[in-house]
C-alpha cells in the first residue's frame, strides 16, 4: 500500500524571488530621500526665481543697450537661448545645493551611518546618488530654460528671437550643464564632507580661479582658465569654435564631474562615516 503524497509533497517547489538589483534599490533610496525633505523643495522654488528674475534682467539690459544713444553696446536681435544661457551664470549656484546636500545634509546629521548599513557598498552609494541627482539636476534644468525663455521672450520684444529648433537645443544643453555641475557639486561634497567648504570650492573653481587667470590677458593663463569646468560649460553653452570646440568644452566639463566623483569615491571608502 502507497502512502498519499503529504500536501507539502503535492505542492510544487517554490523558486525565490528574484531580487532586484542592488544599485537600484540604492537609487530608490535615494531618489526616496532627496524628494522626502523640505530643502529640497525650496531650493528648487529658489531656483525657479533667481532663472525668472536674472532672465528678465538681462533681457532688459539687452532692450535697453540696443536704444540708447551709444551703439558700440548695440547687441542687435537676440536668440532667448542666449539669455537662457547667461542667467544659468546665477542660477547654477542654486541648482547645484540639491548635489551638494544631497552628500553634506547627511555628514551633517549623521544619517550617513544608517545609509551605509543598508547599503554597505560606498561606491555603489556615490552612484546611487550621482544618478539620482544627475537625473533631477537635468530635469530641473529642462524647466529653468523653458522658464527663462518664456520670461525673457516678451521682455526682449522685437529685439528677441526664439526660432524653435535652437531654443529646444539651447535648453537641453542648459539642462546637461546643470545635470554635470551638479554631479561635480555631489562629488566634491563626498571628499570635503561640508557645505560651507564644498560651496566655497565650487565658487572658486567656477569662477574666482578662472577669472582671476583670465584678467591679465596673458595667452598662457587664459589657456589654463579655459580648462576649467565655468570656463568650459561657458564655451558648450555658447556653442563655441574657440579656443575649442563646444562638443569639446562639455567634454572637459564631464571630465571634470567624473573626477570630482572619483575624489568623493577614494574620501568615503578611506574615512570613516
Amino acid at each position: 500500500m502507497t502512502t498519499p503524497p503529504t500536501l507539502d509533497a503535492a505542492r510544487p517547489a517554490s523558486r525565490p524571488a528574484p531580487a532586484g538589483h542592488p544599485l537600484a534599490g540604492a537609487v530608490a533610496a535615494e531618489w526616496t530621500k532627496l524628494w522626502s525633505v523640505r530643502s529640497t523643495w525650496w531650493t528648487l522654488l529658489a531656483a525657479a526665481l533667481t532663472m525668472a528674475a536674472t532672465s528678465a534682467q538681462l533681457a532688459i539690459y539687452a532692450v535697453n543697450a540696443n536704444t540708447d544713444d551709444d551703439p558700440t553696446t548695440n547687441p542687435g536681435v537676440l536668440d532667448v537661448g542666449e539669455v537662457v544661457a547667461g542667467s544659468l551664470e546665477l542660477t547654477q549656484y542654486v541648482v547645484l545645493a540639491l548635489g551638494l546636500f544631497a552628500v553634506t545634509s547627511e555628514f551633517a546629521t549623521g544619517t550617513i551611518r544608517t545609509t551605509l548599513r543598508c547599503t554597505p557598498s560606498r561606491g555603489r552609494v556615490l552612484a546611487a546618488k550621482a544618478l539620482v541627482v544627475g537625473a533631477v539636476t537635468f530635469g530641473v534644468g529642462l524647466l529653468l530654460g523653458v522658464l527663462g525663455a518664456v520670461v525673457a521672450r516678451p521682455v526682449l520684444g522685437g529685439w528677441g528671437r526664439a526660432p524653435l529648433g535652437g531654443t529646444v537645443v539651447d535648453v537641453l544643453a542648459c539642462a546637461a550643464y546643470l545635470a554635470l555641475v551638479g554631479v561635480l557639486a555631489l562629488g566634491l561634497a563626498a571628499a570635503l564632507r561640508g557645505a560651507v567648504l564644498t560651496l566655497t570650492v565650487l565658487f572658486a573653481a567656477l569662477m574666482i580661479v578662472p577669472l582671476s587667470l583670465q584678467e591679465p590677458d596673458i595667452t598662457v593663463l587664459t589657456r589654463i582658465a579655459d580648462a576649467f569646468p565655468g570656463v568650459a560649460g561657458n564655451h558648450f553653452l555658447a556653442g563655441d569654435t574657440e579656443p575649442y570646440p563646444a562638443a569639446v568644452g562639455l567634454l572637459l566639463l564631464a571630465g571634470w564631474a567624473a573626477a570630482a566623483l572619483a575624489l568623493g569615491r577614494w574620501a568615503l571608502a578611506r574615512r570613516d562615516a
